[in-house]
């Protein structure tokens, strides 16, 4: 199979309001440049995949209020591969939908699957990984996801047991999955990363069509069935209103559930490219470089004084000088401006609903 059936598809339909008010509803994380980089997350990761998959095989499934926002942000990507989700149903019907789409049009395609909101920090060995996966996946009825070699115990994300007694025969980075954990508890995480067979679950997923459309069809059939009825209008003028009419009676749920700890073949690729999937406000402190006291600053015109381990962003026009601050956020996004202890950043929630 060659590079031509490569295929990348984007979930950009996600709210992403952790990281407010630099995010809100109307204007999700993955739309804004919050690396202060230049690039939005979606823009990035879109660029990551330079060389992996043809241009003209990309595909992002958003949000119909978000559809806008994608053309502006990848505006050389055909229009007819944005796939609008007339409403928010979880991973697994997002999935099945650019599954059959893509089908439809390429029979033969490979797929890499992965959320529009992470980051990566070395793009290089990104793509060998991703690669390396594809050609795997091109001629096999296998399914593999990334496992990211864990640094601390977070429990923030679902991790990946592995056995990683023998590799596969046809790759030594590949492994077998012995089971999927849930989000733990920190004791629990401090457990897993002790042992060098867990893995955190980064959601990047790696199939030919031919192996996800098959697995659908044997543990989602009242799913699959839905989907594969649609076969004669995917690309037509009729799509997009029988999607509206039927998408909703997908079930709300992830692939994970779906399919994922379900299904026979299913590997993982231990990797490390400078993963984070930029859930937090300290997460996103941690991916930035940091002063000699800690604090981490996005943003043209900041000024700290006596303040330590502090995340600032704070990238309009505005000068910002932070004094006698330990462990808080400071950002600001038009008329709002935050001020909280970076431990106390679940409040934030609750904070952007305040009048």
């Amino acid at each position: 199979m060659s590079r031509n059936n490569n295929h990348l598809v984007i979930m950009a339909g996600g709210v992403g309001s952790r990281f407010w008010p630099m995010s809100t509803e109307e204007t999700p994380k993955q739309f804004i440049d919050v690396l202060g980089v230049g690039r939005s997350l979606l823009q990035l990761t879109r660029d990551r995949f330079e060389s992996v998959v043809p241009h003209d095989n990309i595909w992002v499934v958003t949000n119909r209020k978000y559809v806008h926002m994608v053309q502006q942000q990848l505006p050389d990507m055909p229009t007819n591969h944005i796939l609008c989700e007339p409403c928010r149903r979880n991973t697994a019907p997002c999935i099945a939908y650019v599954s059959w789409r893509i089908k439809a049009q390429d029979p033969k395609a490979n797929i890499v699957v992965t959320p529009s909101d992470h980051i990566v920090t070395d793009p290089v060995e990104f793509r060998r990984v991703v690669s390396e996966c594809l050609d795997f996946t091109a001629d096999s009825d296998a399914i593999v996801t990334l496992g990211m070699k864990t640094s601390r115990p977070e429990t923030g994300y679902g991790y990946i047991q592995a056995d990683l007694s023998s590799s596969s025969l046809r790759n030594k980075e590949i492994f077998r999955v012995d089971s999927f954990k849930e989000k733990p508890d920190l004791e629990t995480a401090k457990q897993y990363i002790k042992k060098n067979y867990y893995f955190w679950n980064a959601g990047i997923f790696i199939w030919n069509v031919s192996t996800i459309v098959n697995a659908f069809r044997v543990y989602q059939p009242v799913m699959s069935k839905l989907f594969e009825s649609l076969l004669p209008i995917y690309g037509t003028e009729k799509e997009q209103e029988e999607i509206d009419r039927t998408f909703p009676e997908c079930d709300n749920i992830s692939v994970d559930y779906a399919i994922m700890e379900k299904a026979e073949e299913i590997f993982v690729c231990p990797a490390d490219f400078g993963w984070s999937d930029l859930g937090t406000w300290g997460s996103l402190q941690m991916q930035t470089r940091k002063d000699i006291y800690g604090n981490a600053c996005i943003g043209n015109n900041i000024t700290l004084v006596e303040s330590h381990n502090c995340m600032i962003h704070t990238t309009q026009e505005k000068k910002v000088v932070v004094q006698g601050l330990d462990g808080y956020i400071v950002a600001e996004n038009n008329d709002t401006l935050l001020i909280c202890k970076l431990s106390e950043e679940q409040r934030i929630k609750q904070f952007s609903e305040m009048d």
